[in-house]
């Protein structure tokens, strides 16, 4: 099993080693020392945007999903009511078909939103394969990872963040600074996380969003995330954590910005976009059709109006309440 997840994994590890290695390259070609600290842990952020950059169309594609799972909610919570206390296998399986025919006919799912991560991961775990081996590939050239060989990984393994090495990890460190620069990015990667997560929640979510199972499922992970992160950081090495505060950095700045540009409908984000545009003069998007829509609500509500007013006939119009007989026999008793 270990060869096999070995051999599956290779290829990621070569990319990222590559990667790395052009970065590490081109800051060396700028003037920096090869061995810094500085060129390797650039190399790593360099790495970071190229991923990143990579996934954007994957990122908008987990914020359009977001924001339908969040909108379809109320639709989802009348198909669990309507199978409520029914555990039958028919029942479930109805329920199981109605949730997949909304998510189909919406275009979205609950593993879209999951689509960056599952994507990330296979990165992460070849950075971390790469930094582990750092130590092992300065002794033994036969493990080297493509241009990751005996000199240039001596040079990353001995290469320093603020004191610490880049390949150390808190477990097990040796040295007091190694133990305070692995809690400040453990530090910073936990609160670019909630910070992150926070934003969606607090911003993107409208209102009629915020109180359901959905929402408290992302509220639960806004708060238990930062911790299970702070909690694993100390086994991580200090490039790998540099990695993870880098990465969570582009995503809360990537979030931003699509949350400003394009914000879920009903979302306090959408309302401080309409208010931005108003201030400016420019028009705001979908106004037209809701003020198209709205005359032509008000239009069949006088219609329906007016068809409920029934015409008087002729006849019926000139009599008058209680004339009847009287009215008739009235002249025979003048003559």
């Amino acid at each position: 099993m270990g060869d096999f997840f070995q051999s599956l994994i290779y290829p990621i590890e070569l990319l990222v080693a590559w990667i790395m290695y052009g970065f590490h390259q081109a800051f060396t070609w700028i003037g920096l020392d090869p061995a810094s600290g500085a060129a390797w842990a650039l190399s790593i952020i360099g790495l970071v945007l190229v991923m990143r950059a990579a996934m954007i169309p994957l990122f908008v594609k987990q914020i359009n999903a977001s924001r339908k799972m969040q909108l379809i909610q109320p639709e989802l919570q009348k198909i669990q009511k309507k199978y409520k206390g029914k555990s039958d296998p028919e029942s479930r399986q109805a329920m199981t078909q109605e949730t997949m025919a909304l998510y189909k006919s919406e275009g979205t799912n609950p593993f879209s939103s999951c689509l960056p991560i599952l994507v990330q991961s296979p990165f992460f775990f070849g950075l971390f394969r790469v930094l582990n081996g750092l130590e092992g590939i300065s002794k033994d050239p036969d493990k080297a990872i493509g241009p990751i060989t005996q000199k240039v990984a001596a040079q990353a393994e001995s290469a320093t963040l603020f004191g610490a090495q880049l390949s150390d990890k808190f477990i097990g460190a040796e040295t007091t600074t190694t133990k305070i620069v692995t809690i400040v990015l453990i530090i910073l990667m936990s609160a670019t996380t909630f910070t992150t997560q926070r934003q969606l929640m607090t911003k993107n979510m409208p209102a009629s969003a915020l109180d359901n199972p959905f929402a408290k499922q992302q509220k639960l992970i806004m708060y238990v995330m930062p911790v299970v992160f702070a909690v694993s950081g100390i086994n991580f090495p200090i490039g790998v954590l540099l990695y993870w505060f880098t990465t969570n950095v582009w995503s809360m700045v990537q979030q931003f910005y699509v949350i400003r540009k394009m914000p879920a409908p009903g979302s306090a984000a959408e309302k401080a976009l309409h208010e931005r545009l108003a201030k400016r003069g420019k028009p705001i998007p979908g106004e037209a059709e809701r003020k198209a829509a709205e005359a032509a609500e008000a239009e069949a509500a006088a219609e329906r109006t007016r068809q409920r007013v029934q015409p008087k006939g002729k006849k019926r119009a000139k009599k008058k309440p209680g004339s009847g007989a009287i009215a008739e026999k009235k002249p025979q008793t003048d003559n």
